[in-house]
């Protein structure tokens, strides 16, 4: 399993879950990331490669894990629907957490 990076940035997808929003960011001060490096993901600006998205998993009402992903592509695209520019980006699952 690939180690995290804490000191880039983490781009945090609830998935109108955001009663778990705390949750989730307790979880990854606890793996060492400061909560400066955590920011709620919008379609408008997507993250650099070497950075994370992290979503609750599967989106919806009743996820059971957190996915953190790491971002190794960014392209550019036409923004689409909610996703946005999130579109043009390439991830790779790094670990994945269970939500108890």
């Amino acid at each position: 399993m690939t180690e995290i990076d804490t000191q880039k940035d983490f781009f945090l997808f609830p998935h109108g879950n955001m009663g778990l929003k705390q949750k989730v960011t307790d979880v990854l001060i606890a793996k060492g990331c400061s909560e400066a490096k955590i920011t709620m993901g919008v379609g408008t600006k997507v993250g650099n490669v070497g950075d994370y998205m992290v979503q609750l998993w599967p989106p919806g009402p009743k996820p059971n894990q957190i996915k953190i992903q790491l971002i190794t592509k960014v392209e550019e695209v036409e923004p689409e629907g909610m996703v946005g520019l999130w579109k043009g980006v390439s991830k790779e699952d790094v670990e994945s957490i269970p939500l108890e």
